[in-house]
């Protein structure tokens, strides 16, 4: 998943911003740019670049101007397009080292994804049945895969370019796909 990722004066990527909500347990945890406002303890990010999940980061550093931030009435609105255009390279590197899905199979699931946005305002209760529908067969068909996978003993990188994630994400992906529900 791409975003925008803060940097700070340094050129080094701030760790976590831990937000405690005073009540239980949970304590909220983020990485999102704007947190790095210099404010409730956050270090003050000087600028932007691109970020994905995989690890990737951009090359390309946007200077973070924290008045504009405000002027343009805050991080929703403020410009992050050229972030986003490294990531979209990014994306188009990954994609082309990945496991090809077929062309078919794309374009169901892109129909299927049109159907389902219409159907959860025409029908929400249908598009809950369909949706469970989908997680069944959806869950037989990736603990076939997960265990072919590990049947085929590939190394945990190949597995992970094939997929276009971490080895600790493609690990993950797999072994829960093996357990049984």
């Amino acid at each position: 998943m791409g975003r925008p990722g803060a940097v700070l004066p340094d050129g080094s990527e701030p760790e976590p911003v831990f937000f405690d909500t005073g009540s239980g347990s949970a304590v909220h945890e983020t990485s999102d740019w704007w947190v790095y406002d210099g404010t409730l303890g956050a270090p003050l990010a000087a600028g932007l670049r691109g970020s994905c999940s995989c690890g990737w980061r951009g090359t390309t550093l946007y200077p973070l101007d924290w008045q504009e931030v405000a002027d343009v009435g805050g991080p929703d609105l403020y410009d992050t397009e050229g972030l986003e255009a490294g990531w979209d390279e990014h994306i188009a590197g990954t994609d082309a080292r990945t496991v090809p899905v077929p062309d078919d199979i794309t374009a169901l699931v892109t129909q299927l994804r049109t159907r389902l946005d219409a159907l959860t305002v025409q029908a929400p209760l249908a598009a809950l049945r369909v949706v469970g529908a989908l997680e069944r067969t959806s869950a037989g068909a990736g603990r076939a895969a997960a265990y072919t996978v590990l049947d085929d003993e590939q190394p945990w990188d190949a597995v992970a370019t094939a997929l276009g994630l971490t080895e600790d994400a493609a690990h993950a992906l797999v072994m829960r796909h093996t357990r049984r529900y």
